[in-house]
């Protein structure tokens, strides 16, 4: 059943009730899995993640041997998306590149906000297991990542935060207007894009509103080109809005553990 995209200029308001610049609830928690080097547990909406960090650890060659060269870490990636998590609006056959996709553009994200130089000769891989899908997959993988890598405790020069931003119309209307953090069914009749920002916020040391810059931009559906800096803009307030939840959650975890810690 096609999605009925009236009621958004009628009562402002979308089908699960958010405005268009509203984000859905997010909840994230780290240290999910104590014998990780790093973990995180991510909800945006009904989209749930988990996520698990190994390393830096060293490299090892393909006879089980050291890996002789290498002056920057290697950032790994594998995605595992449980049968369960939902159905997949796009032709199965495309299954198989989406998932190898988003794992290469997550390895680039973090490849250069991450300091691999620290690591030479070394590999930090990062396990992501969907658990369930309901639009915004990508963003959800992205922020999961960053909290489970500073779990780990591994340097970077930005906090990666990520989000989505939809058209509410046909893709060449002018009048269509964008909406923040599209959900499933948003996403199987609008086209949307994904935007990842690295940003200097209070956990690496920067200050409130200070510079950042686009690290990700995936674009998989067709939309016309002059409303995609709308799109874009939309999306980039988005970051911004999830940067500060995420650090939320890893200043609420110091508050708890120096709570629990012997006087």
């Amino acid at each position: 059943m096609p999605l009925d995209t009236s009621t958004y200029s009628l009562a402002l308001l979308r089908l699960d009730g958010r405005r268009w610049n509203e984000l859905r609830h997010i909840h994230g928690q780290i240290s999910t899995q104590p014998a990780a080097d790093g973990s995180s547990y991510l909800e945006m909406g009904n989209t749930k993640v988990l996520c698990t960090v190994s390393g830096p650890e060293e490299r090892r060659g393909a006879g089980g041997g050291n890996q002789v060269g290498g002056d920057r870490a290697q950032v790994v990636v594998e995605i595992n998306i449980a049968g369960f998590s939902g159905v997949d609006r796009r032709r199965k056959g495309r299954g198989d590149k989406r998932q190898s996709e988003m794992q290469k553009t997550i390895e680039a994200a973090f490849a250069s906000t991450l300091f691999t130089h620290v690591y030479p000769q070394s590999t930090i891989t990062i396990f992501l297991h969907v658990l369930a899908q309901d639009g915004s997959l990508l963003a959800a993988l992205l922020n999961a990542a960053t909290l489970a890598l500073v779990d780990a405790g591994i340097p970077m020069s930005g906090f990666t935060a990520a989000c989505t931003a939809g058209l509410a119309g046909v893709g060449g209307d002018e009048d269509a207007d964008p909406l923040l953090d599209t959900n499933g069914l948003e996403e199987g009749e609008l086209p949307f894009l994904t935007v990842a920002t690295a940003g200097e916020g209070a956990m690496t040391g920067g200050r409130e509103g200070g510079s950042e810059k686009v690290s990700v931009l995936a674009l998989d559906t067709t939309v016309n080109l002059s409303r995609v800096e709308a799109m874009m803009a939309v999306a980039v307030d988005g970051c911004a809005q999830v940067r500060k939840v995420l650090e939320g959650v890893v200043k609420g975890y110091g508050r708890r553990m120096l709570g629990s810690a012997p006087g």
